[in-house]
């Protein structure tokens, strides 16, 4: 499948080809909280309407795109490790909740977002420390989301004997770990952020989001010498032989 490719090819060996019942269940789930930020449930039935509904279209792609990126992460991960235990199944339970928790503040910062680029913003605050926290809100499910993936890295790299990952497989984990950590803190800097800064200015916590960007360079940068050392020391038949299915 072109797909499974795509996520092998920094050597990985997939163990979850199958569909399982975690991975139905999980996807029923991003399914309804995709629902949760659809633009609008009725046919407009005037041209006023249709056009805010066109307006809607702008957060409505961000929080589309963003959703289908978190479950990607989801997908690549039991694709690669098709695990199934107890800690495994309670992490993902709260990895769930947490998206369908975050969907509302996610929606709500985008409208908002959007209706001030387009001028059409009105007043929806009305106390002077809801905008902090909005942003502390939006922060720590950002933050969640992510520390819960490297929770599940940290799982799979612990039991990584019994998955029989090969040197460069445990490299690779410890590698996504570490990559969702960073990104889980940089949810932490914007609450801190929104925190520090005076609240008609929280709203510029966000800014700090664009150090994802960094983070990503850096961390890709050092993993990238680690995995060719781990890609080294790893036996042509550990990279090629078919991995134990869980």
């Amino acid at each position: 499948m072109p797909l499974h490719h795509h996520i092998n090819k920094d050597g990985f060996r997939l163990r979850g080809i199958e569909l399982s019942r975690i991975d139905g269940f999980s996807d029923v789930v991003f399914g309804f909280a995709l629902t949760l930020i659809v633009v609008s449930l009725e046919v407009p039935h005037t041209y006023n309407e249709l056009h805010a509904v066109l307006l809607g279209f702008v957060p409505f792609a961000i929080c589309f795109i963003f959703l289908i990126l978190v479950w990607w992460d989801h997908y690549t991960f039991f694709r690669r490790f098709n695990l199934h235990d107890r800690t495994t199944i309670f992490l993902n339970c709260g990895l769930l909740f947490t998206v369908l928790f975050y969907v509302y503040p996610l929606k709500f910062l985008f409208n908002l977002i959007a209706a001030q680029a387009t001028g059409q913003s009105r007043n929806v605050f009305t106390q002077v420390g809801q905008p902090r926290e909005l942003m502390m809100v939006y922060g720590a499910g950002f933050a969640a989301i992510y520390f819960i993936y490297a929770a599940m890295y940290w799982n799979a790299w612990r039991q990584r004997k019994h998955a029989h990952l090969n040197p460069l497989e445990t490299t690779l984990t410890l590698s996504y770990m570490w990559d969702h950590f960073g990104v889980g803190c940089v949810g932490l800097l914007c609450c801190l952020a929104a925190r520090l800064l005076p609240p008609d200015q929280a709203g510029n916590a966000g800014w700090f989001f664009f150090i994802i960007g960094i983070w990503k360079t850096v961390h890709g940068t050092v993993s990238g010498k680690l995995t060719n050392a781990a890609r080294a020391r790893t036996a042509p038949e550990d990279l090629t032989a078919p991995p134990a299915h869980l």
